[in-house]
C-alpha cells in the first residue's frame, strides 16, 4: 500500500519479525478497521487506516559494523467527516483501549475543523487490483548476519576497484510495510511489500584533492542486489572527477545521467500535482492537452510496474493503484489526483494517494514515475554528440526551481563532451532554463532505464540549448 513500506530509502526491519506479529492476509490489521467502522454514526463519514512496518540500516566501516538499528511500529489513524469538517487522530499502538481513545479524539476534532465543500473520504471506482508480487519471503527470512555480510562485502568490492578509492560508509538495508483501510464508503483493503538495498559512499584522492561518490544497487530480495555495479559505480562517479576544473560559460546540449533524470522527474512530478494545480501552484494549471514535450517523449506514472522500487497495488486512500499517462506523445494528458484534488477539479481520483503512515492524513502525488525508454545506450548517446556536458550531479535542485513559474537553476558537476567522447571533469558551474523550454528541448530519451530507491526510475536524457554558467 503506498506510502506503508516505511524507510524505502532508509531502510525496514526484517518481514520475519513483522510474520510474528501479524497474519499473512492482512486479516488481524482488517478486523481493526473494520471494528472502528462499524462505529460509526448516522451522518459521519469514517475512514480507518491501520498499519505496521519497520526497517534495518547495518551500516560498515573499515570492515566493522558501525550501526545496526532494526525498529519497528504500529498504529492507527481516523478520520471522521461529518458536516464538511475533518477530525483526524492517531496512535502508535493497536491496542483496544487507545483505538477506542482514537476514535472519540477524532471526532472532537471535527468541532475545530473548517468547513471544507470538497471534504470528503475516497469512494470504490471499480478499478481492479492489479496482481503484483510485491513480498518476498527470501527476504523476510534473511537473517541479520547475512545483510551485515552484504554491507562488508561492498565495502571490500567498492576498495578493490581503484586505489584512490576510501570509501566513506557502506550500507544495506531493507523495509517492509502492511496496511489496511476501511472506509463508510465501501473500501475495504489491504497490501504488504518489503525491498532491500545496499549503498556505499565514495571518496577519491589524487594528493591534490578529493572528490565524492556513490554507488548503490535494488531489489526484493538479497540476490537481486548487484554488489559489483554498486562498487564500480561508486568508485567510478568520484574518480571521474578528479581535477575538475571550472567550465567557460555557454549554451549547449545537457546529458542528464540516469540519477539526475530521476531527480529532474520529480521536479515535473510536483508540477503536474493535482493538488497544486487546483491551488495555482503550478505551471501546467491551464496547459491540459498542450503539446509540452516532444511527440517520442511519453512520461508514466505506474505503480502496477513490479520493477519499481516503489511499486504497490493500493494507493494511500484504498483505490486501486493504475498507469496513468501524464504526457503522451508530448501532450499533457493528466494530472495525478487523490480523491480530495479530484472533487476540486471536478474530475476523478487517478489512484494517486500518498501517505506517509497512519500519523498522517493523504497526500496526492507521483507513486513510479518514468519516462517510456529509447534505444540507445549512455555511450552511444554520448558518441553522437559534438559539444556538450554530461551532468553526473546536482546540487540545490529543490531550491532552483520555481514550480510556478519554471524557472530552473541548479548547481552541477560532471565532464565535458567532445567529438563523441567524455573530456575533462569541469565542477562549479550552473544549468539554467526553464522546466517548459527543457521538456520542449528534449533531444533524446535513452534506453538504460535504472530503477532507484525513489519514485521516480533515471535514465539518460538530453536537453539542448541550456545555459551553462561557469568562468
Amino acid at each position: 500500500m503506498a506510502g506503508e513500506r516505511r524507510g524505502r530509502r532508509d531502510g525496514g526491519v526484517t518481514a520475519t519479525d513483522a510474520r510474528s506479529t501479524g497474519t499473512h492476509d492482512g486479516a488481524d490489521l482488517l478486523a481493526i478497521a473494520d471494528r472502528v467502522v462499524a462505529q460509526a454514526r448516522a451522518g459521519e463519514q469514517v475512514e480507518a487506516f491501520v498499519a505496521r512496518g519497520g526497517d534495518t540500516e547495518v551500516r560498515v566501516y573499515q570492515g566493522e559494523v558501525e550501526h545496526f538499528v532494526a525498529a519497528q511500529s504500529e498504529g492507527i489513524g481516523i478520520r471522521v467527516i461529518r458536516d464538511g469538517r475533518t477530525g483526524f487522530a492517531y496512535a502508535g499502538t493497536l491496542d483496544a483501549a487507545a483505538v477506542a481513545e482514537v476514535l472519540a479524539d477524532a471526532r472532537d476534532n471535527v468541532e475545530f475543523g473548517t468547513p471544507d465543500e470538497w471534504a470528503g473520504l475516497a469512494e470504490p471506482d471499480g478499478v481492479p487490483v492489479t496482481d503484483q508480487v510485491l513480498w518476498n519471503d527470501e527476504l523476510a527470512d534473511c537473517p541479520p548476519d547475512r545483510k551485515i555480510d552484504l554491507a562488508k562485502a561492498l565495502e571490500r568490492a567498492t576498495m578493490a576497484v581503484d586505489g584512490r578509492v576510501r570509501v566513506d560508509e557502506s550500507n544495506y538495508a531493507d523495509a517492509f510495510g502492511e496496511a489496511a483501510v476501511a472506509t463508510t464508503t465501501g473500501i475495504r483493503q489491504w497490501g504488504r511489500e518489503n525491498g532491500c538495498y545496499v549503498s556505499v559512499s565514495t571518496l577519491a584522492d589524487d594528493g591534490d584533492e578529493t572528490q565524492t561518490g556513490f554507488g548503490f544497487s535494488v531489489g526484493r530480495r538479497p540476490d537481486d542486489l548487484d554488489l559489483d555495479r554498486a562498487a564500480t559505480e561508486g568508485s567510478d562517479r568520484a574518480t571521474r572527477l578528479l581535477g575538475a576544473v571550472k567550465p567557460a560559460s555557454k549554451r549547449t546540449t545537457v546529458v542528464l545521467d540516469p540519477f539526475v533524470t530521476a531527480q529532474f522527474l520529480s521536479i515535473i512530478a510536483s508540477t503536474l500535482n493535482g493538488e497544486s494545480v487546483v491551488k495555482g501552484r503550478s505551471l501546467f494549471r491551464e496547459r491540459m492537452g498542450d503539446q509540452v514535450a516532444p511527440a517520442f517523449v511519453h512520461l508514466v506514472d505506474d505503480p502496477t510496474n513490479a520493477l519499481a522500487y516503489t511499486a504497490t497495488d493500493v494507493d494511500g486512500e484504498g483505490l486501486a493503484a493504475r498507469r496513468n499517462a501524464l504526457i503522451e506523445g508530448g501532450v499533457l494528458r493528466r494530472f495525478t489526483h487523490n480523491s480530495y484534488s479530484a472533487r476540486r477539479a471536478g474530475t476523478v481520483s487517478t489512484g494517486n494517494a500518498t501517505r506517509g503512515g497512519f500519523a498522517g492524513t493523504p497526500g496526492v502525488g507521483a507513486l513510479a514515475l518514468s519516462l517510456e525508454p529509447g534505444v540507445r545506450s549512455q555511450d552511444e548517446i554520448v558518441a553522437g554528440i559534438d559539444d556538450g556536458v554530461l551532468i553526473q550531479s546536482v546540487s540545490g535542485i529543490h531550491s532552483g526551481v520555481n514550480p510556478v513559474s519554471g524557472d530552473f537553476s541548479t548547481g552541477a558537476a560532471g565532464l565535458m563532451i567532445r567529438d563523441g567522447a567524455v573530456a575533462e571533469p569541469v565542477r562549479e558551474f550552473t544549468i539554467a532554463s526553464t522546466l517548459q523550454r527543457m521538456l520542449l528541448d528534449i533531444v533524446e530519451v535513452g534506453g538504460d532505464i535504472d530503477w532507484l530507491p525513489m519514485r521516480a526510475a533515471g535514465q539518460t536524457l538530453v536537453v539542448a540549448d541550456v545555459t551553462m554558467s561557469g568562468a
